[in-house]
């Protein structure tokens, strides 16, 4: 049995899926977007655990015993969001969604600072993207972008909740702008564009490796089962 979780903007769904690749439970969890200015599209993390333990909830409901034979949790979700984190691991604002429109100008600044930034990323630099919200910070929010000592993806950090690592894999770090895509590695000359460096940065994994393993307290709380969360950190 395979625990499945898609942290969607709308709503969180987690799957219960057998060994046959037949689907055993589903359930789902809405969630709400804040819109707080305009262009401004933003959520709380804290949003998408209470969604994570209500879906958790549900399975446990309605099939306890499929979700004690979990073997392994697979994670998907959206890309782009920004989640700023402390030192120690605590979120220092509100996730900046992928459809945030605020940083245009941060775009235009990111291209002059590095030219072939399209050839580096694959990606042209548009509001969307991870990078541009980080400069927005820098820009408007310089005391939390200063304390800023890790950024995360949102279903990355449902991973980092689930099993304390810091890991993302390579499709989700190619919409960051940070990603040299014909390395498969971070880029230096981008992330020194952002006055950021690879300590900001999680370990980077192919999609199909394994990227940690539940931690025991979430096992025993029922937030997910006793499984591995997703790949291992690329060396």
């Amino acid at each position: 049995m395979y625990l499945g979780l898609d942290l969607g903007t709308s709503e969180l769904k987690a799957l219960l899926l057998a060994d046959d690749h037949r689907i055993v439970a589903l359930a789902r969890a809405p969630l709400s977007v804040s819109r707080p200015q305009p262009l401004w599209s933003e959520q709380s993390p804290s949003q998408w655990w209470e969604a994570l333990e209500a879906v958790m909830a549900a399975l446990r409901h309605s099939n306890e015993e499929g979700l004690a034979a979990v073997r392994a949790i697979g994670l998907s979700g959206q890309m782009h969001g920004a989640v700023a984190l402390d030192a120690a691991g605590q979120v220092l604002r509100p996730a900046i969604l992928w459809n945030d429109g605020r940083s245009a100008a941060q775009c235009q600044a990111l291209i002059e600072r590095v030219p072939r930034l399209t050839a580096i990323a694959g990606n042209l630099a548009m509001p969307g993207f991870t990078a541009p919200k980080l400069l927005w910070m820098r820009e408007h929010e310089p005391d939390l972008f200063a304390r800023t000592a890790c950024v995360l993806l949102p279903k990355d950090w449902l991973r980092f909740m689930l099993g304390g690592t810091r890991a993302s894999d390579m499709s989700d770090a190619s919409g960051t702008l940070w990603l040299d895509v014909a390395a498969r590695d971070w880029s230096d000359e981008l992330l020194v564009a952002c006055e950021l460096s690879r300590r900001h940065m999680p370990a980077l994994f192919e999609g199909s490796g394994v990227a940690g393993r539940l931690k025991p307290e979430r096992a025993a709380s029922g937030s997910a089962t006793r499984p591995r969360c997703s790949p291992p950190p690329r060396r």
